[in-house]
């Protein structure tokens, strides 16, 4: 696929969040290009809907070009999650073209999560868990599991009495395990604004409560709540000012 600047947003960086997008910046006088070009597509029929290829005409789409900084064609760039995260530059061997495209690939750990959410949005707790626990240690990963345990606990939790807890709350401002189960129930219900107020409260209240408890739930939900980035870009910001 050839992408121009009008395309590259949608096709490229939006595309790189559902599966690995490669970008081959060439120009038809180039001749590396043209020796990579046959290597770079053959390996990327081998892996035919694990990995998208897509291509640049530096000289048509000189604004890409320069936005990613590319000097020496042809430079190949891997994008996951809207941003680059592996390059080349020149005419590499097969093999060595192979071993990138492997290396783009999920990890045993990135699928054993993925499977955890696939099953949690099923509503399969038992087994989402279970499938966490499958996972092995990544540091890369590591907001994505958090969200995940919160996420597990909160239907683990079920619904709450919010008249009884905010009676309680009415009587005592600082009964944070009050709060701390009002914001779940509302997690819960996926009322996340309402969740995030009583967490940052907590914060706001006693930052050091169970050592950052609330702290952390909040910035967990942050990943819970990813489909609203107005909503987390909100409280990250409050967040922020909260513990300043």
């Amino acid at each position: 696929m050839d992408v121009t600047t009008a395309t590259f947003e949608q096709e490229v960086l939006e595309a790189s969040r559902t599966l690995p997008v490669v970008v081959d910046f060439w120009a038809p006088w180039c001749g590396p290009c043209r020796t990579l070009g046959p290597i770079i597509e053959k390996v990327a029929a081998e892996f035919a809907g694990r990995v998208k290829l897509v291509k640049v005409n530096s000289d048509e789409s000189p604004e890409i070009a320069g936005a990613f900084n590319i000097r020496s064609i042809p430079n190949v760039i891997a994008f996951k999650d809207g941003r680059p995260v592996a390059q080349f530059v020149g005419a590499l061997p097969e093999s060595q073209v192979r071993a990138f495209f492997e290396k783009l690939l999920p990890s045993a750990a990135e699928n054993a999560v993925a499977r955890a959410e696939a099953l949690l949005d099923e509503g399969r707790v038992d087994e989402a868990e279970q499938a966490l626990a499958e996972a092995k240690s990544d540091p890369s990963l590591r907001d994505r599991v958090e969200a995940l345990k919160l996420r597990i606990g909160y239907a683990r939790a079920g619904a709450v009495d919010e008249a009884a807890l905010l009676a309680r709350l009415a009587a005592d401002p600082l009964d944070h395990e009050a709060r701390l189960a009002l914001a779940s129930g509302y997690a819960a219900q996926q009322r996340y604004r309402d969740a995030m107020e009583q967490l940052l409260e907590i914060v706001r209240r006693a930052k050091d409560w169970r050592d950052g408890e609330a702290r952390r739930q909040l910035v967990a939900l942050f990943n819970v709540a990813s489909d609203d980035p107005q909503l987390v870009a909100e409280y990250r910001r409050k967040l922020a000012s909260a513990l300043h």
